[in-house]
């Protein structure tokens, strides 16, 4: 960590040039001596990300900001607010600690939070940061799993790391560092409460087989895009699983829970009036039969992963109107749909959007939505929408 960087001339300078040219700024070099022109420019890069993922430290004064791969991996602070209602207690550890965004908003439910970091530098940026965000949490430069070996605290939380020297990025827990699968006795016999944040790409059931006591699952997506999977287990609660998906919409929440131990019963109709797309969460769930027994909607087919109802209804996703329902063939489709400008949604259909695109002449954009899908029997048809 180069100190000199926060010098408040430095600062300005930062601040001044965030949208400077890369290339220019490097041509030019550093006007500071004790500061050399990749540091700047990662600074203005790293702060540029943070004015929409982390805006609170974007207005905070004498910010330090990590590496590009260490901004890239830190939680957003949406869902770092999301997490902190999740915990309680007088203490919480945060064994992978990073650039700090999940402690931070942990230090708003429990009063000592834990930072454990183990790259020299990170720790010490994320010490500085929380000083100048004027919070009390504590600071260590240590191997977080090593550090708790004699403690114990009421929350334990942690993001693995999800990449490997030799392996790239991988998504399996037993190739994370640290290897959870390995040490998750371990961590449960110094805590109640075990809180893990995966890969949004890690297969649930894949998970499940890992860490085998899961007592809920949460599914985080902000505006439609999975962000992140959590994992909840306490050790004293001996209950079935319990997936919980999140969509965050500005300051809307849409919350869909499915119980495992819950049989569906689905129907399964031709569109009717209304058709609506799950959201990203629930896709990443799997839960569809759970969507439409529990929200009394039709599915248009067991693998097309729509619904459609008479009436409109509340829904966690996209809803559309139906307008018309085309029969996917080369004469219907010239009819009306062909040359065309509309927004394109495939499910359960054996054409790319970008084949479809240049087999029709369909312009992207505009306010008509089209659903290539399969109904029952395998009948192929295009559902001509707008949203509602």
């Amino acid at each position: 960590m180069n100190k000199a960087i926060l010098n408040t001339l430095v600062q300005d300078f930062i601040t001044k040039h965030l949208k400077s040219e890369k290339v220019k700024l490097l041509l030019k070099g550093s006007p500071f001596e004790d500061i050399n022109i990749q540091e700047l420019v990662e600074q203005m890069e790293t702060k540029k990300k943070a004015e929409h993922k982390l805006p609170t430290w974007f207005q905070t004064k004498n910010i330090y900001y990590p590496s590009k791969i260490s901004m890239e991996q830190t939680s957003s602070e949406i869902t770092a607010a999301y997490k902190s209602k999740l915990v309680s207690g007088k203490t919480i550890a945060d064994l992978t600690g990073g650039f700090g965004v999940d402690s931070y908003y942990f230090s708003k439910k429990i009063n000592q939070v834990y930072h454990f970091e183990i790259d020299k530098k990170l720790s010490e940026i994320a010490s500085h940061n929380f000083k100048a965000l004027h919070t009390n949490i504590i600071c260590e430069n240590k191997n977080g799993i090593e550090a708790i070996k004699n403690k114990y605290f009421d929350v334990i939380y942690l993001d693995p790391s999800r990449r490997n020297a030799s392996k790239g990025k991988v998504f399996y827990l037993k190739d994370c560092e640290p290897n959870l699968v390995e040490k998750l006795n371990y961590l449960l016999e110094r805590t109640d409460k075990l809180v893990i944040k995966t890969s949004p790409m890690l297969d649930l059931s894949v998970g499940f087989k890992e860490l085998k006591k899961v007592n809920e699952i949460h599914i985080v997506s902000v505006n439609n895009e999975v962000k992140e999977l959590l994992w909840i287990i306490e050790k004293n609660k001996e209950t079935e699983c319990v997936i919980k998906t999140i969509n965050i919409k500005n300051t809307i929440l849409e919350k869909f829970t499915i119980n495992n131990k819950y049989i569906p019963t689905v129907t399964i109709a031709l569109p009717k009036k209304y058709l609506y797309e799950p959201n990203a969460a629930i896709m990443k769930s799997g839960a569809f039969d759970a969507v439409s027994a529990s929200f009394k909607v039709d599915k248009l087919e067991n693998n097309s992963h729509l619904y459609t109802s008479d009436v409109l209804i509340d829904f966690p996703g996209r809803k559309f109107l139906i307008e018309k329902v085309t029969p996917y063939s080369k004469k219907e489709m010239k009819k009306t749909i062909a040359n065309s400008k509309a927004n394109i949604t495939i499910r359960n259909f054996p054409e790319s959007v970008e084949a479809l695109r240049k087999k029709w002449n369909i312009v992207d954009g505009g306010n008509n939505y089209l659903f290539f899908t399969t109904l029952r029997q395998g009948k192929k048809v295009v559902l001509e929408c707008t949203k509602i």
